[in-house]
């Protein structure tokens, strides 16, 4: 009798850890599936950011080059145009973030980066771990106590 109440409670605690993998899994999923829609998310509200931005840029810009070139025209300074070159790399910069291929290259040199040069990734100190973590908790828990008194 207790050889089957024993069995049966094995098969019980399997099926029970089973479900608890399962479950653990499935949440696992869930937030790796979060945090990417998480980061699409940030992502098109960077390139929505760039393209709003490009606008009120883009009128700037032509109204600039406008008018620095009807004065330098006027005036028959060319030198009055000068400013123009360093204000259309910030345009094409801009271009290329809102409209081109600068997102694309980032991720690429970023990947490039994580193969290659990973140990410039590293965080000072290593990863938290819990035990930093209670450390630096009861040292901030200890010292709330003293200014309390």
């Amino acid at each position: 009798m207790g050889f089957l109440l024993s069995k049966s409670m094995d098969q019980n605690f399997r099926k029970q850890q089973e479900f608890m993998l399962h479950n653990a899994r499935l949440q696992m999923e869930r937030q790796i599936l979060m945090q990417n829609q998480m980061r699409e998310r940030q992502m098109a509200m960077q390139i929505a950011w760039s393209r709003e931005f490009l606008k009120y840029y883009g009128t700037f810009f032509g109204l600039v080059t406008l008018g620095l070139t009807v004065g330098a025209i006027k005036k028959k300074r060319l030198a009055l145009c000068a400013p123009v070159v360093p204000l259309s790399f910030v345009l094409a910069y801009q271009m290329d973030m809102a409209y081109g291929t600068l997102v694309y290259r980032m991720k690429g040199e970023a990947e490039s980066i994580m193969d290659s040069e990973h140990d410039r990734l590293d965080i000072p100190h290593g990863v938290p771990t819990f035990e930093s973590i209670e450390k630096a908790r009861r040292a901030k828990s200890s010292l709330s106590s003293l200014f309390e008194k």
